[in-house]
């Protein structure tokens, strides 16, 4: 949602005399807003498509929660950011979007921990092939 917020935002926000989609930075800021939002979700695919298989997915669920909460947190600061001053008042959308990220990175087990969980797991699948 913070995505599609800033994207309406920018081709409304006129700036310099165009509206600031036209601006190359902002067009690289919802490039990558948008390739990371994919990524994420094909991450998570992946882990469901594991579980309905009944393939063990530790490792993948990990990968999924901890780039998709990293992801959400740097999309939705890049909203913010595009809608400027405006978007870190306690008002607008953007900065309940951003607070509720931050939430989704430590609920049921912070970023690093989901590392850890990852990292052992390549560990163990190392030893299996040793």
């Amino acid at each position: 949602m913070a995505m599609e917020l800033a994207t309406r935002y920018a081709k409304k926000r006129i700036q310099f005399g165009v509206p600031i989609s036209q601006h190359q930075a902002v067009q690289f800021i919802l490039a990558d807003m948008a390739k990371d939002t994919e990524a994420a979700r094909l991450l998570v695919w992946k882990a469901a498509w594991l579980a309905d298989q009944g393939i063990r997915n530790s490792k993948e669920a990990a990968m999924a929660k901890a780039f998709a909460a990293d992801t959400a947190m740097r999309v939705t600061t890049d909203a913010v950011q595009i809608y400027g001053g405006m978007g870190y008042t306690k008002w607008h959308p953007a900065e309940k979007l951003m607070r509720d990220a931050k939430v989704i990175q430590i609920y049921e087990g912070t970023a690093q921990i989901m590392r850890l969980i990852i990292a052992r797991q390549l560990f163990q699948e190392m030893e299996k092939t040793l």
